[in-house]
This record gives structure tokens, C-alpha cells and sequence, in this order.
């Protein structure tokens, strides 16, 4: 599996939001990670 096409500055900013390491973040399945940034989005909105 080929590592996510993002800038470092955003992997290390889901790294940092899911805490998770930044290797872990790049070669994480796809629809995990969205899964994780909908979950991350959804909490930010039950907070406000």
C-alpha cells in the first residue's frame, strides 16, 4: 500500500488530532482514516 498523497504539514496535524503516531497516519487504509476524520469533525460539533 502506497502512503497517503498529503503534505507533511496535514499528516502531521491527523497525527497529532488522532493520536497516532505519523508512520501510522501515512500507511493507514483510506477508509480509516476518513472514518477517524469524521469521527474527529462529528466531536468538534457535540462540543460547540
Amino acid at each position: 500500500m502506497r502512503p497517503h498523497q498529503i503534505s507533511l504539514e496535514t499528516a502531521q496535524k491527523l497525527a497529532k488530532a488522532l493520536g497516532v503516531p505519523l508512520e501510522q497516519v501515512m500507511h493507514m487504509p483510506q477508509h480509516i482514516l476518513i472514518q477517524k476524520l469524521m469521527e474527529i469533525e462529528k466531536a468538534k460539533k457535540d462540543e460547540r
